[in-house]
């Protein structure tokens, strides 16, 4: 007899994170499955890599916000509360304060943990692009690459080539290089 794993609403995610034990620990909810997220020294370098880049656009660029490891839910979801390991919103809308922010963020990033196969990359990368997001960078860290998505292209590239913000960030870019530096 197989068992299925309980599936959680947000509300129950809620009650979830509110405990002690899990207060200073970093959890996602995927599909109703709770699942932790215990990133990596390489993957906060790299994390830490992405944002100042995306930062320093943004200060002469005000366009809007990035962040590190923000959490995010699409509007009337009851089975998801995502982190993208980087984000980008743009525009003005609210910062969230409490809370997951309900909206997925224009540009999402994630970078593959050890334990994640390629078609998880790409499970999460069709969420983001189907609830909201209009591009989502998929970091590879072994083979030090990035795959570039929006709803129309898709691009492989590595470390001798350049990331393009394209119309969501116009004028940005940062060689690929760069978000492996120190790794």
């Amino acid at each position: 007899m197989v068992v299925q794993p309980k599936l959680y609403t947000v509300d129950e995610f809620e009650q979830f994170l509110a405990l002690p034990e899990n207060r200073d620990r970093l959890f996602e909810l995927i599909n109703g499955e709770i699942v932790e997220k215990v990133p990596t020294q390489e993957h906060g370098i790299i994390a830490g890599n992405t944002v100042t880049e995306i930062n320093i656009y943004l200060k002469s660029n005000q366009i809007g916000q990035a962040a590190v490891e923000a959490r995010h839910r699409p509007t009337d979801d009851q089975h998801n509360d995502r982190i993208p390991d980087v984000s980008v919103v743009l525009g003005n809308k609210p910062i969230t304060r409490h809370g997951a922010a309900n909206f997925i963020p224009d540009v999402c990033v994630e970078i593959q943990s050890p334990d994640d196969t390629p078609r998880i990359m790409s499970e999460k990368a069709a969420f983001y692009l189907e609830n909201g997001a209009k591009m989502v960078w998929l970091i590879y860290p072994r083979q030090r690459i990035v795959e570039v998505l929006t709803a129309a292209d898709r691009q492989l590239l590595t470390e001798n080539d350049t990331i393009e913000g394209g119309d969501l960030l116009p004028g940005f870019s940062v060689a690929v290089r760069d978000l492996f530096r120190g790794v």
